[in-house]
């Protein structure tokens, strides 16, 4: 099993009041590629600024994060974007759907704006959507699905590139009980299906359960990770 993201000595601080507020202290981590991983902490311990630096949507303050082997952060900021929408899928606690669009074009529009065909979109898309129960609300608006499966549609969106990294920031947080099961439970199908990399950060037990690893983050660090399998 290969490395795909290597983290050595991150931090991340934030001006804040005249202040600096260091939010991620010298965080250490490995994740080997096709593997499932639960990022777990009380709030305000870093959970979600370390999945943003995973995903490249912010930039550390100190620290080297390696993806496959290659330091990422060399990159400019334009590459990292070629790179974000080339190689990883995101799926946050609020869907972000598009309200004046179909499921199937929500899902459709970022195979859309990589420039692939529309006809290969749509079949991408169309297959998306039935991989995630919703081949029955293709024409639908967001307005008119239930929070369960709006968030399926944000997930079959987050794939519809076949991105090699997922990941989610409190994908049911927003979610009752038994949706957030449903929910779980597609994840992991999905992860088995497709063999892609799942992090997630979650408060949810049951969830962080599923997972291959627990990290466990506290004051900014990584307290402990549970072994794989464990």
């Amino acid at each position: 099993m290969s490395s795909l993201i290597s983290i050595e000595g991150l931090c991340k601080r934030y001006p804040m009041g005249g202040a600096t507020v260091e939010v991620l202290k010298g965080v250490d981590l490995e994740i080997q590629a096709g593997t499932t991983t639960a990022l777990v902490g009380a709030s305000g311990a870093g959970k979600s600024t370390l999945l943003h630096i995973l995903g490249a949507l912010d930039r550390p303050s100190g620290g080297v994060v390696s993806y496959r082997g290659e330091d990422l952060f060399r990159r400019s900021d334009q590459e990292l974007a070629d790179f974000r929408n080339r190689s990883i899928g995101f799926v946050f606690q609020f869907h972000h759907l598009l309200p004046e669009f179909t499921a199937l074009e929500n899902v459709m529009l970022p195979a859309l704006i990589a420039r692939i065909s529309r006809h290969r979109a749509e079949q991408q898309a169309q297959r998306l959507l039935q991989q995630v129960g919703l081949d029955h609300r293709l024409e639908h608006r967001p307005g008119q699905l239930s929070g369960g499966e709006q968030q399926r549609v944000a997930i079959a969106r987050a794939l519809v590139l076949e991105p090699e990294l997922l990941l989610a920031d409190e994908p049911t947080g927003n979610l009752d009980m038994k949706t957030s099961e449903a929910i779980h439970d597609l994840l992991a199908r999905l992860q088995q299906e497709t063999g892609i990399t799942l992090v997630i950060v979650t408060h949810n037990e049951r969830l962080a359960a599923g997972m291959q690893r627990v990290i466990h983050l506290v004051d900014g660090k990584t307290d402990y990770a549970t072994p794989e399998g464990m």
